[in-house]
């Protein structure tokens, strides 16, 4: 945990640049824009406030010293944020000093919302401060708006650990309950600007929560959200609830009215100097989502205007360097997706070009797999092959093996393309054992069957009898245990394929094309439909549908994703971690 001295003042930049100014009339702004709670603007207020207020030779009372505290803490992001809890701490004793029970209430709960400890000792604490808020309340010593906004930030950190609790939909309804009771004690209050705020972030988060089990229901949650932040006069986007809205209207089939819901909150974002770059972009790449793949005929070229724009907006926020890998990841794919195959390359070489940090793994491995394809069509199948293989490599240290598995037939195929039969077949050994090793027989049959091609062509046809024989047993220890019906029907055609190249084989008038070409382990749908990330092999000859891993991906049924969407189906928030005080989540 990062410290700071007991005096640290991070507000006040100290003596030297900038005009005079009153300082009352710049104490009286920063104690309104406090008082909106959570206003962006704030914490530079309270700068401005602080140095005109020590140039004049004036004090800052304690009470405005905890607010100003407040403002700073709420913007520690990124590098800064380890910061934030010692900032809320400090404030809460000054809040106390100044006789602000329910405002020391807040700050003591958003230091431990942010705080190191897990998460399971944070939301006991959280419990602890819920009770005192409700016994301040009663006394009339904290309001409603006070009260509520300690109860949210407790639900917020249990929503956080719903996956991780026994039975997660039990918790999830348990919570529901809570925020239902939540919003049933903040709404006939609704009057008073200040509970519209907690009020508005309430509604969001039980929109949350209720998505991935009720789509229907979440959407009039999450709507009703935003009508409770325009009425709260808060002048800042609503931008997490926007995202959300956007995707579970995307989950359920809704793709025009998502693209609308986010193409008027990248307007409006552009009205404002109140949202931040990272939010600029978080927005662009769920509207270039939305789009893809939806409205591609006419929106490919706004889809990579919307990605060309968060490439630069991340790099801009400089809050965290995986928003700009998401978007460069997604850029490239979308050039490539596109045929802009040297573009593609361009973009997504400067993602490997970064400094490697944890968890930027599958990164890598999608930026690498992206750059093989490009690669194929550019006419360079051994730079291909390098990168499958580089790709692979780093994939078959994630849990699910069967990325580097694919990646592996991959790098067979682009050996088998570049002349080097050899090669090919002992690269399409390596996938079959890793097929083997995570029980999928189908697939290590399929590369069973692309080895023998280059067996035949490298060291004969007795050889080759010997893997496509091999082959052939694979598919068999495959057929009694199925999946399904699909899964049934694609074995029983590799049998067949392979009984037929067997055949081939040993007819010696066969016309038998020996040639790498056949088998196309590295298609990719290149049509405007497609969704910018995915690599498809299903051509009979490669082990079927893949798609690279997402990045920073969403660790669980309950939570969300950078673009709004809900249920660990895709990376989780990339923007830099928050103080998780402010927004719906």
């Amino acid at each position: 945990m990062t410290s700071l001295p007991s005096d640290a003042r991070p507000y006040d930049r100290g003596p030297g640049g900038g005009r005079p100014e009153d300082p009352d009339t710049l104490l009286d702004r920063a104690r309104r824009l406090s008082a909106a709670g959570g206003h962006p603007a704030a914490g530079r207020a309270w700068e401005r406030a602080a140095t005109a207020l020590r140039r004049a030779g004036g004090a800052i009372t304690p009470g405005d010293h905890a607010d100003a505290l407040d403002a700073t803490a709420l913007d520690c992001r990124g590098r800064a944020r380890p910061a934030a809890q010692t900032l809320f701490s400090r404030a809460a004793e000054l809040h106390e000093r100044s006789g602000q029970p329910g405002k020391a209430l807040i700050s003591r709960a958003r230091a431990l919302a942010t705080g190191p400890e897990p998460g399971a000792t944070a939301c006991a604490g959280l419990a602890d401060l819920c009770e005192r808020a409700a016994v301040l309340h009663e006394a009339g010593r904290a309001t409603v708006a006070q009260t509520a906004t300690v109860l949210l930030l407790r639900c917020r950190a249990r929503a956080d650990l719903l996956d991780t609790a026994p039975d997660p939909a039990a918790e999830a309804a348990a919570l529901r309950e809570d925020l239902v009771r939540l919003v049933a004690f903040a709404a006939p209050h609704r009057t008073d600007p200040a509970v519209l705020g907690p009020l508005a972030d309430s509604r969001a988060l039980l929109g949350r929560v209720t998505a991935p089990d009720d789509p229907a229901v979440a959407l009039t949650h999450l709507r009703a959200a935003l009508a409770d932040h325009g009425a709260s006069g808060r002048p800042w986007p609503p931008t997490e609830t926007q995202l959300l809205l956007a995707g579970v209207l995307r989950a359920t089939g809704a793709h025009a009215e998502a693209a609308t819901v986010l193409r008027t909150a990248v307007v409006s974002g552009e009205e404002t100097a109140l949202l931040r770059a990272a939010d600029r972009a978080r927005l662009r790449l769920a509207l270039a989502r939305t789009l893809d793949g939806h409205d591609s005929r006419e929106g490919g070229a706004e889809v990579v205007s919307l990605l060309t724009e968060a490439v630069r907006l991340s790099d801009h926020s400089g809050e965290d360097p995986r928003l700009g890998v998401l978007a460069r990841l997604r850029l490239g794919s979308a050039h490539a997706a596109r045929g802009r195959w040297q573009e593609a390359v361009t973009v997504l070489e400067a993602v490997l070009a970064g400094p490697a940090r944890d968890g930027d793994e599958a990164a890598r491995v999608r930026a690498r797999a992206w750059l093989a394809f490009c690669a194929l069509r550019l006419g360079d199948p051994e730079r291909a092959a390098r990168q499958y293989a580089l790709a692979a490599a780093e994939a078959r240290l994630r849990a699910d093996r069967r990325h580097g598995a694919a990646l592996s037939h991959r790098a067979a195929h682009a050996l088998g393309t570049a002349g080097a039969p050899e090669k090919a077949a002992r690269a399409y050994e390596r996938a079959a054992d890793l097929w083997r090793s995570v029980g999928d027989h189908g697939a290590a049959a399929r590369s069973l069957r692309a080895r023998a091609r280059h067996v035949r062509t490298a060291w004969g046809t007795a050889r080759a009898e010997v893997v496509l024989e091999e082959a052939l047993r694979e598919a068999q220890r495959g057929l009694p245990g199925a999946p399904g019906p699909a899964e049934h029907d694609r074995l029983r055609a590799e049998l067949v394929s392979i009984r037929e190249e067997l055949t081939d084989l040993l007819d010696p008038g066969a016309d038998v094309d020996s040639g790498a070409g056949v088998d196309s382990g590295a298609g990719v749908d290149t049509g405007a439909g497609v969704d910018a990330g995915a690599l498809d092999t299903d051509d009979g000859s490669g082990p079927g549908p893949w798609s690279p891993p997402d990045p920073y991906e969403a660790s669980g049924h309950y939570q969300i994703n950078v673009y709004g969407d809900v249920g660990g189906s895709g990376p989780p928030a990339a923007a830099a971690p928050r103080t998780r005080v402010q927004g719906c989540v």
